[in-house]
């Protein structure tokens, strides 16, 4: 009778234990972070779903950026969208445009009840996806901004004080050509071309990329970035080209090989890369990171930076109840803890105050020098229309264009000018097609 007994309580122990499991809301969350990134993505979800017993996130890993907001519109027009989809920040005026298929951030924590304070958030980093008025639509998530790495051993090779960078564009060519004559291989290779020698090369510099204050005035807008200073920043990477001053490395994150395996000194790169490019040298004593150099002839000091990276965007088309977990899991993603952790493993931006304040109080920055960087260079100034961030349709289409004319420059076949002027008028093409579809 005993062992009937402990056998019926044990079965229906495991019955309500399954019952249980079968009662949690599962958050399907697609995003576009592999290898490393992915593990500590899944942590994230992981440390969610052991902190609470209601709701279950799911991530799913959907390829590149492209990939995966390719995948989630496909998935929204089967009526089988994720919650949650990660996208990058360059598309989000798209995202805007998508009248019905987003759910703002805003509204999803007021209708969840969850606390939300948007002066809790870093002011460049939650300005970028809020409307004018400062509404937030997407959550800040993977937030990065290029900074200067620098290789410490091909410097001191070169006689250079390998703890004192560069701060000039001049500057960095000159030690950059030492460094040549020393034997390395490479002077500089810049990461995501477009975001960092073009984007952000105007913001720091306080140029516009285009009229309306870079789109967040309307749609009806026109590309500024074939402006003089660029043009001449341009065409001296060209003529640095010649020597091996600058090298290209291809596009997006594949010149940071060229950094990682020892053969270029310096390296503009997300802020992102910070962990991985750690790991690749061998530790943190082994290069630098510092603000990015600027241009004296343009401006007597930086302004201030743009974040690159990527958003959390939630999704119409889910029945209202599994909104709750959504909003739950945003509020443990922003938390200050969780926060803190993801800066630190990785060398995304934190997006709250109180996770920078908390990662430097542990003592990380002087454990890991230059890991405040990207935060120093965000809130370098209070922003400007030219430097608050980029709010441009089709910019998938228009970075592209851009990156095949700098590649017509590097490869010669292109003066700086007309690369640039062409870059323009054709992106112009395309801010016609996304204002006439979205009219």
């Amino acid at each position: 009778m005993t062992r009937i007994l402990l056998s019926s309580v044990a079965a229906a122990a495991v019955l309500a234990s399954a019952q249980g499991a079968l009662a949690q809301t599962e958050i399907q969350f697609w995003h576009a972070m592999g290898g490393n990134l992915g593990d500590s993505v899944n942590a994230l979800a992981d440390g969610f779903n052991k902190s609470q017993t209601e709701y279950k996130v799911n991530p799913v890993y959907k390829g590149s950026y492209t990939e995966t907001l390719t995948a989630a519109i496909a998935a929204f027009r089967a009526k089988q969208a994720p919650h949650i989809v990660q996208v990058f920040e360059v598309g989000t005026a798209n995202m805007m445009a998508a009248k019905g298929a987003v759910y703002p951030v805003y509204q999803l924590m007021a209708d969840a009840k969850e606390p939300f304070d948007p002066k809790a958030y870093i002011g460049p980093v939650y300005g970028y996806y809020s409307t004018t008025d400062g509404k937030l639509l997407s959550m800040p998530f993977n937030s990065s901004t290029p900074v200067l790495y620098w290789n410490k051993e091909l410097m001191q090779k070169a006689g250079l004080d390998p703890n004192t960078p560069p701060k000039t564009w001049p500057e960095l060519g000159e030690m950059a050509k030492k460094a040549i004559a020393a034997g390395a291989k490479c002077g500089f290779t810049p990461q995501w071309q477009t975001w960092t020698m073009i984007e952000n090369y105007g913001a720091w510099h306080n140029l516009p990329y285009a009229t309306k204050d870079n789109g967040f005035g309307g749609t009806d807008i026109e590309l500024k970035f074939n402006d003089a200073p660029r043009v001449k920043f341009i065409q001296m990477l060209a003529d640095w080209g010649k020597d091996k001053t600058f090298v290209y490395g291809g596009r997006e994150g594949k010149s940071t090989a060229l950094f990682t395996a020892g053969d270029c000194v310096f390296h503009v790169a997300s802020s992102g890369s910070a962990a991985g490019i750690e790991k690749a040298l061998g530790g943190a004593s082994k290069f630098g990171i510092g603000m990015m150099p600027y241009s004296p002839d343009v401006i007597a000091k930086p302004q201030n930076s743009i974040i690159g990276g990527a958003t959390l965007w939630v999704l119409q088309g889910r029945p209202a109840a599994e909104y709750k977990g959504v909003a739950k899991f945003m509020s443990y993603l922003a938390s200050t803890p969780v926060q803190a952790k993801w800066h630190q493993e990785t060398g995304y931006v934190p997006i709250t105050t109180a996770a920078a304040e908390a990662t430097e109080k542990a003592g990380f920055y002087k454990q890991f020098p230059g890991r405040d960087v990207a935060v120093q260079e965000l809130t370098l100034n209070p922003p400007t229309a030219n430097s608050k961030g980029l709010r441009i349709g089709n910019f998938v289409q228009i970075r592209d264009i851009v990156d095949g004319e700098l590649e017509a420059v590097w490869s010669g076949k292109k003066d700086a000018k007309t690369a640039l002027d062409d870059a323009v008028k054709a992106g112009n093409e395309q801010l016609k097609r996304f204002e006439a579809a979205n009219k």
